[in-house]
């Protein structure tokens, strides 16, 4: 455990966060090459999986990719990019040229155990529960950090926004580091808790004689950095499907986590437009997040609704080209 202060650019809280920190601009040259890309795709074809970076001429947004890279390694970790010119071109389009952009930060791997690497963000009109994730529902999500339940999460979970919310639409991230920090300023005792195991429901995404939960604590050490994987929403189903009862220090620790998360001047708010693209640190070199995103203002009367977020998002996950565990970032296949 953790026993200080934690400093750095991911401590950070409203107050201390530069307006523009963490958000980039794509260029008129990114723009540029990003149409070009789009019009090669149209006179040739090609399905999503198989476009590579290297086949197309994609020199400025190589560079403005590595800068993201090292907003979400070395700076606030999340960052938000403005955005694919959604006005000329098609929305199959726009998701090629997202999964070219997404292949420079870091190796695209599968987000389900069917081995889905692009997944759609939007109302089913199902309700959230064992084997249907709330970011397919317009149900209100508290803070969480993407595949908490994964034996091998991601390290970056990326987001375009192909239609915004009719209403609401407001995204909201906080630093996991700065909650830790707060919980041990004003309520050191409920800490220990954290770093002790909970139950988590695996979502179903593992094979059918698989085990439907997985074991481990919110926050954990490794090389001496914090690393934490939350959502209240898995817990209390896995716990539910564990057939043990969340024990009242657990119930009391996750408590005072979560009403330390929302606390207006820890987190950020913002508005996810059409074409924008959002990337939350997954933890730099191991896989596990730094930060937590809520959906505080769930959507509504619309066909498609997602997360706080928009009516129709699109997501993948990443990890490091150095990392060559497989693809599948599914429990049951993937390995550290």
């Amino acid at each position: 455990m953790i026993d200080r202060e934690i400093d750095g650019q991911i401590a950070w809280t409203r107050a201390t966060l530069a307006p523009v920190e963490g958000w980039m601009r794509l260029s008129e040259a990114c723009s540029a090459e990003l149409l070009g890309a789009a019009a090669q795709l149209r006179a040739h074809p090609l399905p999503v999986l198989a476009l590579d970076p290297v086949d197309f001429d994609l020199g400025h947004c190589r560079r403005a990719m590595a800068d993201i890279r090292q907003m979400l390694a070395h700076g606030p970790g999340f960052a938000i990019v403005d955005r694919l010119p959604l006005e000329r071109i098609a929305r199959e389009e726009a998701v090629a040229l997202f999964w070219l952009l997404s292949s420079l930060i870091a190796r695209p791997v599968a987000q389900k155990w069917d081995g889905t690497m692009v997944y759609d963000v939007r109302d089913t009109g199902r309700p959230p529960g064992n084997g249907v994730r709330p970011d397919i529902t317009n149900a209100e999500q508290s803070f969480h950090t993407d595949n908490s339940y994964n034996l091998c999460p991601p390290e970056y979970v990326g987001l375009l926004c192909l239609h915004p919310a009719m209403e609401g639409g407001v995204s909201r991230i906080v630093s996991l580091v700065s909650a830790h920090n707060e919980v041990r300023r004003r309520r050191p005792q409920v800490l220990p808790r954290l770093y002790r195991p909970f139950y988590f429901d695996r979502q179903r995404e593992h094979a059918p004689d698989d085990i439907m939960v997985t074991h481990h604590p919110i926050f954990e050490v490794e090389s001496g950095r914090l690393h934490g994987r939350l959502s209240r929403f898995q817990v209390r189903n896995g716990q539910a499907l564990a057939g043990v009862p969340l024990d009242a220090e657990g119930e009391t620790a996750l408590d005072e986590l979560d009403r330390t998360m929302d606390r207006s001047d820890l987190c950020m708010d913002f508005h996810f437009e059409a074409g924008q693209m959002q990337s939350p640190d997954r933890a730099q070199t191991n896989g596990l997040p730094r930060l937590a995103g809520a959906r505080p203002e769930a959507s509504s009367g619309q066909a498609l609704a997602a997360r706080s977020w928009p009516s129709l998002l699109q997501r993948l996950a990443w990890r490091s080209r150095h990392d060559r565990s497989p693809h599948h970032s599914a429990p049951s296949l993937a390995g550290r």
